[in-house]
């Protein structure tokens, strides 16, 4: 009994329960294989089966890609053909490890895992992709990397499918294959991954289903049933001293030919020391029983292989305890690991004119085309981080009217990335592009610069080679993490070091591959790269927002947070206004209120700077002209932006529009209206045509103090507006729009969004019942920036955080982002250093900067915030700030203003320095 393995499920519906508790009771048997269902089911059923088994059972899995194989709810690592791509073994020995600490966790003791086979025919139908590739050697070494990892935590590694079944096209389920090759060739193909293997000291070997003549010409006799396979081939010639397993005994192959009876007997004589899943317990059993009573076998030879059993099961540690305990949540060590191997298995194989990574995105008129999507999907939507996008899908046997609807469309868009999808369970060789699509894309890719993306079976791409598009991507297999990965890399975020781990054809052969860099625009990942605990600083931002929300700081939210240009949390919280249930969305966009001051205003500033046309040491007087007989004439541009050159804090302009009766002054605003009242502050205010005018009058005659201490003013930002404005060859917006915004992709960033993105998308602020009446939304909030029509320098600005936080990664990356240098390094440096730290004013150059001396009430940022973190805050409830020495960036939108700008609870509970405190608190030690 003890040399039988038996089948065993966990999955409610198909649960043998019962019958594995027979065949425990009534043949002894050695230990059982476990299929479909779910960790805890299984651990519950093995303890219950240890228990009533008199020697403890061996516990097996065919888990080739993890445990995930088999059970739900956990983590499924990448098929063997991914990893046949990538060129770090160390990851692959990782991944072994990991799986087999997972196994272990489940009470496994056996993983029917590496397939050594070399699949060096494109049509086989059964093993594809679970080989690492068509290159004995390659197969050899990624087969040894995953069984020394396995091995190394107790998990008994098995080379299948030997001796090799990769060059067959039948499955031994369904029939049995034969191997047509002579033995030289067997020696250069097959045969090596299992030397290796051995020499290697796998601890055990599981014999295919197949009829090899040139090992044993015998009619319709599969290897597993060899002797001249098993005892002389596998234990005498390559010395394998291990445990020898059979295929499943219920498959075709075997049984097609062959009694029950008959398997039993001729399976332990050819040198098997498990016979698996036999279809028969009960016959094979009584085949062995007469086999010894007739001398065929010898009790001896049952008792050498049965004590080979039992000395593994030793090993296995079941001499002391075979229990084991419910495991808990999925284990994030494995997301990372399947993240990062994804990572490095994508594969770029042609890359003309290296227009991959993406470069000057302010040229590009990008729609992307998903093959074979119903809906947008995960792809698409990971592209639409990186730049506005336009998306289309189309079937994979679309007719010609469908096709050339799809080619009208995209007549105007200068690149087209085609991404051609597969959504079975296993990517097996069948493709479904008609040869009309096939053509389409042929066509499509001699007009237009066509980025092919194929998340299928890279053996498909044969069909491909006539669309000869400029850049070619290949992902092996098409999921969460191949579609993630493969949108960052066409943009920098992650860069290409896959190798085809299989010949294609001339073009695409074995080994081909081009390296890109990556992390030149922001690398989307989790917590866990950076060494950050995801579930504790998810539990814990949570709670923040949640409870500000209750508490009624903001109806909603967006947190954004990266480090090291990598993006490990931006998570959208609450819903647009406490009364509408419109959850907030991670695109949707917020006012970013005096956050204009850093991300727009201060940007062309910085770039004015560079280009020797904004000197900060001059007085006003040299760059306005109208302020030369003005109080503010002699002061400084640096003093102005440090906010001690003793400007007003503000001007309530809208104030001076009415007279004492109440009614509103000649040449300010109206009710409806006109030529000369254009201007739209609501639907019942019109502002007249040349107020702009009056407002820098009254800027100019403002007050200026003696005293030049600390005071923040918004009204040295109007001024830098309008220089900038003044000087840009077509205006403010145009200047911010070209400089930055366009090229970084950041396509939310925007003056007036009401005008440019659906009501939907924009968060209302304040229910205005002062000046304008009506619910701010989609309008900018601040009065002052309303009657310069939505434009100013103080504020304005509308984005999500995902943008807006591409502006502040290139002031972190010294002024680099994308590969372009918007802004010099020296400059950004200069900019962002505290001016006047000496004499208690902590504000760099236009940038807030951490108090001086902590305070938890009223500091805005980290305790733990370095000295050269530089920000600012928003009065719509909008926060920013950027640590170069830690390179930690954190964004937070809400509209703390609804209903009301009375509301002061997000202050009150500390709740954005609350969150940056713990983010510092969960980085590594170092950090």
């Amino acid at each position: 009994g003890q040399l039988f393995m038996v089948d065993a499920y966990s999955r409610p519906d198909i649960i043998n329960k019962e019958a594995v508790l027979d065949q425990i009771k009534k043949y002894h048997i050695g230990g059982v294989i476990f299929f479909a269902g779910h960790p805890n089911s299984q651990i519950a059923l093995t303890n219950m089966y240890q228990k009533a088994s008199k020697t403890p059972l061996m516990i097996a899995m065919d888990a080739e890609y993890g445990a995930a194989m088999r059970l739900d709810s956990l983590v499924r690592f990448p098929y063997n053909l991914s990893l046949g791509a990538v060129e770090d073994e160390s990851l692959i020995y990782k991944m072994g490890q990991q799986m087999g600490n997972e196994l272990r966790s489940l009470g496994v003791h056996i993983n029917f895992a590496p397939v050594v086979d070399v699949n060096n025919n494109p049509n086989n139908p059964i093993i594809s992709w679970r080989s690492f590739g068509d290159n004995p050697q390659r197969v050899a070494r990624l087969g040894n990397a995953l069984t020394d990892g396995m091995q190394s935590v107790g998990v008994l590694a098995t080379a299948k499918h030997f001796p090799g079944h990769g060059d067959t096209q039948i499955d031994s389920h369904l029939d049995l294959p034969e191997l047509p090759f002579d033995r030289r060739r067997l020696d250069a193909i097959e045969l090596p991954p299992f030397k290796s293997a051995i020499n290697n000291g796998v601890g055990g070997v599981m014999v295919a289903h197949m009829r090899i003549p040139a090992i044993d010409n015998t009619p319709n006799l599969p290897t597993t049933l060899s002797e001249k396979c098993i005892h002389d081939l596998l234990i005498d010639e390559l010395g394998f001293k291990g445990l020898v397993f059979t295929d499943a005994l219920n498959m075709k192959g075997v049984t097609k030919h062959f009694t029950q009876e008959e398997i039993g007997v001729m399976a332990f004589k050819a040198g098997n020391d498990v016979l698996l899943f036999p279809e028969n317990m009960e016959k094979m059993i009584n085949g062995l029983k007469v086999a010894v009573k007739s001398k065929v076998i010898t009790e001896a030879e049952i008792e050498a292989k049965c004590r080979k059993i039992l000395l593994a099961k030793y090993w296995f540690g079941l001499s002391s305890n075979s229990l084991i305990k419910p495991i808990g949540k999925a284990n994030m060590e494995n997301e990372l690991l399947t993240r990062q191997l994804t990572e490095k298995s994508i594969t770029l194989l042609k890359n003309y004119d290296n227009i991959i990574p993406f470069q000057a995105l302010d040229t590009l008129r990008v729609a992307s085309i998903s093959i074979n999507a119903t809906s947008k999907t995960l792809f698409q939507d990971r592209l639409d981080d990186y730049m506005p996008i336009d998306h289309f899908e189309i079937q994979p046997k679309a007719n010609n009217s469908s096709l050339d609807s799809v080619s009208a469309i995209v007549k105007n868009h200068n690149l087209i990335v085609v991404a051609i999808h597969d959504y079975q369970k296993f990517p097996w060789s069948k493709g479904n592009l008609s040869d009309e699509v096939i053509s389409w894309m042929a066509k499509l890719a001699d007009q237009k610069n066509v980025v092919l993306v194929d998340f299928r079976n890279p053996y498909l791409l044969k069909n491909l080679e006539k669309v000869n598009a400029r850049a070619l991507v290949t992902t092996y297999q098409d999921n969460q993490y191949t579609q993630d990965y493969a949108a960052q890399l066409l943009f920098g975020g992650i860069g290409a070091s896959g190798r085809l781990p299989v010949q294609i054809s001339e073009e695409l052969s074995f080994g081909t591959g081009i390296k890109t860099i990556g992390g030149i625009r922001f690398k989307y990942t989790i917590p866990e790269e950076l060494g950050i605990n995801g579930s504790e600083l998810k539990s814990q931002i949570g709670t923040i927002m949640l409870d500000g929300i209750k508490a009624g700081a903001f109806p909603g939210g967006q947190v954004f947070l990266a480090k090291d240009g990598k993006v490990f949390y931006y998570e959208s919280f609450g819903s647009h206004t406490y009364e509408n249930a419109k959850a907030v969305q991670k695109d949707d966009i917020y006012d970013l209120a005096s956050l204009t001051k850093i991300t727009a205003t201060l940007a062309g500033a910085m770039k004015l700077h560079d280009d020797g046309k904004f000197n900060l040491d001059a007085p006003f007087k040299e760059y306005y002209p109208y302020l030369k007989h003005s109080n503010k004439k002699n002061l400084l541009i640096r003093n102005a932006l440090t906010h001690n050159a003793g400007f007003k804090a503000w001007i309530p302009f809208y104030k001076s529009f009415k007279r004492k009766n109440g009614k509103y002054k000649r040449k300010t605003v109206t009710f409806t209206p006109s030529e000369d009242y254009p201007i739209f502050l609501s639907d019942s205010l019109y502002l007249h045509r040349k107020y702009r005018d009056q407002l820098f009058k009254l800027i100019k005659k403002s007050p200026v103090t003696d005293n030049k201490d600390y005071v923040y003013s918004d009204l040295p930002s109007y001024l830098f507006y309008e220089y900038i404005d003044r000087v840009s060859e077509n205006g403010f917006e145009d200047f911010l729009d070209v400089n930055f915004y366009k090229p970084l992709g950041a396509g939310t960033i925007t003056y007036n969004a009401g005008n440019k993105f659906s009501l939907d998308r924009i968060v209302p602020t304040e229910q205005d019942t002062y000046f304008r009446n009506t619910l701010l939304h989609g309008v900018v909030h601040d009065e002052g920036a309303a009657l310069l029509n939505g434009v100013s320098g103080h504020a304005g600005l509308f984005g999500n955080a995902n943008d807006l936080a591409k502006v502040w990664q290139m002031y972190l990356n010294d002024g680099n982002y994308g590969g372009k240098q918007y802004i010099s390094r020296q400059t950004i440096r200069l900019f962002t250093a505290c001016q006047y730290c000496e004499v208690g004013n902590r504000r760099g150059i236009g940038f807030d900067k951490p108090e001086i001396i902590y305070d938890p009430i009223r500091s805005s940022s980290a305790k733990d915030a370095s000295s050269y973190t530089y920000g600012h805050s928003g009065f719509t409830g909008t926060l920013v700030w950027a640590d170069p020495q830690n390179d930690l960036l954190f964004v937070f939108l809400s509209n703390r203003v609804y209903p009301t700008r009375d509301r002061r609870e997000i202050y009150n509970l500390n709740i954005r320095p609350a969150i940056h405190n713990m983010v510092y608190d969960l980085l590594p030690k170092g950090n």
